[in-house]
């Protein structure tokens, strides 16, 4: 069974940095893997994906600050985030699209529990 599980989550001040991982058990294959944030009341934002060669996507809001990332191997995937803003409060999950080589798909299937990330100013 797939199974996606994400950790690293916590609180930084403005600034700050934090870095997420996301460990995928279960399936092992070619899959799009991404990064999405959602805070109450809002649309959920995806933040940045990365294909199964290790091609990565930004949205605008975060790029030049994070760095999207797997290791096959180690069946992981992480997500290095620098110079955090209070707008960076989100609920952080990780997400997986089967056999989506390219991610230009977008049918993420399996999502992960989700981890906290608050920045305070």
């Amino acid at each position: 069974q797939v199974k996606l599980v994400e950790s690293g989550g916590g609180s930084v001040q403005a600034g700050g940095t934090l870095s997420l991982s996301c460990s995928d058990s279960g399936y092992y294959g070619n899959m799009c893997m991404g990064w999405f944030r959602q805070v109450p009341g809002k649309e959920r934002e995806e933040v940045a994906t990365v294909s199964t060669t290790g091609f990565p996507k930004y949205s605008d809001s975060v790029k030049a600050r994070f760095t999207i990332a797997r290791d096959n191997a180690k069946h992981t995937l992480t997500l290095e985030m620098n110079s955090l803003e209070p707008e960076d409060t989100a609920m952080y999950y990780c997400a997986a699209d089967l056999l989506d080589l390219y991610c230009n798909r977008g049918d993420y299937s399996y999502w992960g529990q989700g981890t906290q990330v608050n920045v305070s100013s």
